[in-house]
């Protein structure tokens, strides 16, 4: 065992892994001296200047819904309808399954109205939705670098298409830790409704490069919200105590030979399992939810729904968790488009609609950043199956929308050609969406770094990014 010990590989290898234990250990130390009582681990250093918002919940319509059916009307692909898109629109132009195939313009598949003070257009598909016009961010001009499902999700959550890279809510948790001692602090959430739900990579939520405790944790959307959280008959909460204890010793005891910081991620996972084991089952109890609350949201509690995640989602919110990301599948219309949209739409509309309004109601909007929209949009040309009429995958102009925590409340930002084909004002890339997300929460994107693999590694990359201000209130 000495020998082994002292040998040159394993000297080398315990040196490098035990520095970075050292430094693991004096940045937790500093943590928790800097979080005061309101928050638990996050940098000393943050935020960076005065935060708007406390949380995100990240809203992610899976598979891409097409803007132009929902936020982005365009007159004038409707009155070419059916005919040639012009060569130059699409000329030279990344296409996913439309590849080679004769691009025929596809007009919008329902009616848009104006609605609210700021008359914002939106489609029949989200009457919900539209009576929010004036408390959201609209922005129309969105452009993404993946044309396929899952690099664009993991571009989308990570700012790279490199698979490895930690997730946004690994890097907020990472910078500002907690509010919540008794809950992870990056949750998700699944539900699934309409045409092919693509599945969604846990590398999604992954902390990547960053310590394990900061990866996000998926809670169940029907039947116990997390497995096993409850004791086994004959184990009451004193002996799972001595256990985690006893556990938490043997653990330390390897730690002082190997200094691995995995093992402090498993400490500190026990110790949450602990704690969640008395705090989850208060969570998932919505008996205190009153039934217009539960009408409001169109929530059955545990039927998987999206409702009942939204409503999930302002529990989690209420409670201090930092990052609470709903993933609702089957948005990916490449046929039968309307049929498909009034699912996805009819399942998803009404629940973003009662979530904001329920937030603002509490008090709890002013604090918490929303945000809407998929990995990318949907094509203005038509994409024809067996089951219908649909539209491919679309990366350059599509739309998301902000809510809550300092943003600018009643107005559109930027804006698509008359085809809804590119980004021709504004274009706002994905890496501005963290950039204005980060800052948000008093965070510059430019500081919050890791050294990984020689290089300063940052959620917004090498390139430039900038913060959206126009709609920041």
């Amino acid at each position: 065992m000495l020998a082994n010990l002292l040998n040159r590989r394993t000297f080398l290898r315990d040196s490098g892994v035990g520095l970075g234990s050292v430094a693991l250990a004096g940045m937790l130390a500093r943590e928790t001296q800097a979080s005061g009582a309101s928050r638990l681990g996050g940098l000393p250093a943050l935020p960076h200047f005065a935060p708007k918002a406390k949380r995100v919940i990240f809203l992610c319509m899976a598979g891409g819904p097409s803007h132009l059916e929902s936020f982005d009307n365009k007159p004038r692909l409707t009155e070419i309808s059916g005919q040639p898109i012009p060569e130059s629109v699409t000329a030279g132009q990344p296409i996913a399954q439309l590849q080679g195939a004769e691009l025929t313009a596809q007009g919008a598949m329902t009616r848009f109205r104006r609605y609210g003070e700021c008359g914002l257009e939106v489609s029949d598909f989200f009457p919900h939705t539209a009576k929010l016009a004036d408390d959201i961010a609209v922005i129309k001009s969105m452009v993404t670098e993946q044309i396929n499902h899952d690099p664009a999700h993991t571009f989308m959550n990570t700012g790279s298409a490199i698979s490895g890279r930690p997730s946004m809510g690994s890097w907020i948790n990472y910078g500002l830790g907690s509010e919540c001692d008794n809950l992870p602090g990056f949750v998700v959430l699944m539900s699934h409704s309409g045409r092919s739900p693509q599945p969604i990579s846990s590398r999604q939520w992954s902390a990547g490069f960053l310590p394990g405790r900061y990866q996000g944790v998926p809670l169940n959307a029907t039947g116990d919200v997390v497995h096993y959280v409850g004791n086994p008959p004959g184990v009451d909460r004193a002996s799972q105590r001595r256990l985690i204890d006893q556990i938490t010793r043997l653990d330390a005891h390897r730690n002082r030979q190997t200094a691995n910081p995995a093992i402090d991620s498993r400490i500190a996972a026990y110790e949450l399992a602990f704690r969640m084991q008395a705090s989850v089952p208060a969570l998932a109890d919505c008996s205190d939810e009153p039934a217009s609350i539960l009408q409001k949201y169109g929530a059955t509690p545990g039927d998987g729904s999206f409702a009942s995640n939204c409503l999930l989602a302002r529990r989690l919110a209420e409670r201090g968790v930092r990052f609470i990301q709903l993933y609702h599948k089957g948005w990916d219309h490449h046929g039968g488009l309307l049929k498909h949209m009034t699912t996805s739409a009819g399942s998803t509309d009404r629940a973003c609609w009662a979530l904001v309004d329920d937030l603002k109601q509490r008090g709890l909007l002013d604090d918490t950043l929303v945000i809407w929209g998929g990995e990318f949009g949907r094509t203005p040309m038509v994409q024809r199956k067996s089951e219908g009429i649909g539209r491919d995958h679309h990366i350059k102009g599509f739309t998301m929308w902000l809510a809550g925590g300092g943003v600018k409340p009643g107005v559109s930002y930027g804006a698509t050609d008359d085809l809804g084909y590119h980004a021709t004002e504004n274009p706002v890339h994905v890496r501005d969406l963290h950039a204005t997300m980060l800052a948000l929460l008093g965070v510059d994107h430019n500081r919050l770094t890791v050294k990984h693999q020689g290089l300063d590694l940052k959620l917004t990359g090498v390139e430039p990014a900038r913060v959206v201000r126009e709609v920041l209130a």
